[in-house]
């Protein structure tokens, strides 16, 4: 079992900054793939960004690109977001995620067995 707990969303203005944490309890935390995913009100959740177990591989979605940066320590059992050039549309409540499966790098939150409660994050114009 893994526990996930976020931190560190808030308020921004659009163009800002933020790191988002995500801290998790349990032994085999460090071979499952992170993911972080955000759902805005009205919409469905979306994938935002993943990394392999060994850090070594990442993906993100188009949306964020060159903007935000998934990182892990798996000595510290924690996963980063850091979030640049923040836009209003990036506003939303962000997830951590562990999938149990390691070889993969999914997009699809259905592939993910474990969930944080969430951070809000809100980017103002």
């Amino acid at each position: 079992q893994v526990q996930l707990v976020e931190s560190g969303g808030g308020l921004v203005q659009a163009g800002g900054s933020l790191r988002l944490a995500c801290a998790a309890s349990g032994r085999t935390f460090n071979i499952y793939t992170m993911g972080w995913f955000r759902q805005a009100p009205g919409k469905e959740r979306e994938f935002v960004a993943a990394i392999s177990w060994t850090g070594g591989v990442t993906d993100y979605a188009d949306s964020v690109k060159g903007r935000f940066t998934i990182s892990r320590d798996n000595a510290k059992n924690t996963v980063s977001l850091q979030m640049n050039s923040l836009k209003p549309e990036d506003t939303a409540v962000y997830h951590c995620a562990a999938d149990r499966v390691t070889y993969r790098i999914s997009t699809d939150d259905s592939d993910y067995d474990y969930w944080g409660q969430g951070t809000q994050v809100t980017v103002s114009s």
